[in-house]
């Protein structure tokens, strides 16, 4: 028996993907393999029902992706700061989008008491989401609280993608891209915009900024333009 034996179904899946795109699309591998540029990079959850592509009715090489459980983005994580930075400074991507669902496992086991091993330790960003916010889950179902922590998770984790000197160099450098947060739903398969989005360094927390207003202002090109403009009007009233 070969190695392969138990994913003869996906060998023949895939072949018969292949043969369809390439019958309705004959342009579609020659022009995939020549150039990736997408515009979105898309940090989601690893669950296996929520496929980035397929969700924003998007075709390969038009959305970059980074997966892991829960969605998190952790300064230390080096693969996910990778990701972002290739995404952000190679591919020049104009949105990051991050994206939780209602029903992620990752949430609720993070709201039980109980060791599930290695994963525990990936959790405690959760736990931290859910402690910095514990008033708001008083009162709430246990249901109602992994609904609630979803969302409010998803809205942390824009924060520490904005917080990234990733994001403050291309902001400062005068980069257009925001930062967006949407929860998508497995009940009806519709995304929600959870109406967080962030496009400068003006909209994050002054203490979480790696450089000044001045600085960023003088590497902005309408401050450029703005300040030549300025100098021409001096020298001709000279």
């Amino acid at each position: 028996m070969s190695s392969s034996h138990t994913l003869d179904n996906i060998f023949s899946n895939n072949r018969r993907w292949a043969e369809e795109v390439q019958r309705d699309h004959p342009d579609f591998f020659p022009r995939l393999e020549k150039q990736q540029s997408p515009e979105y990079l898309w940090i989601g959850c690893a669950d296996s029902r929520v496929s980035a592509n397929e969700i924003m009715g998007l075709l390969p090489g038009e959305v970059f992706v980074h997966r892991n459980v829960a969605n998190v983005v952790v300064h230390t994580d080096f693969n996910c700061l990778s990701v972002l930075q290739y995404a952000i400074d190679v591919l020049q991507v104009k949105h990051v989008i991050v994206t939780g669902h209602y029903g992620c496992g990752g949430v609720r086991a993070a709201l039980e008491n109980r060791s599930m091993g290695l994963i525990d330790n990936w959790l405690r960003n959760i736990k931290d989401v859910y402690f910095k916010h514990e008033n708001l889950f008083t009162h709430l179902s246990a249901d109602e609280s992994a609904e609630l922590l979803c969302e409010i998770n998803v809205r942390e984790q824009v924060g520490n993608v904005c917080h990234t000197t990733i994001l403050q160099d291309a902001w400062k450098r005068g980069q257009a891209v925001t930062v967006h947060g949407l929860i998508y739903s497995l009940h009806d398969g519709i995304l929600n915009d959870l109406d967080v989005n962030v496009s400068g360094m003006q909209d994050i927390p002054s203490i979480y900024r790696m450089y000044s207003d001045a600085e960023m202002l003088a590497r902005l090109p309408s401050q450029r333009r703005r300040l030549q403009q300025s100098a021409q009007v001096g020298s001709q009233q000279q």
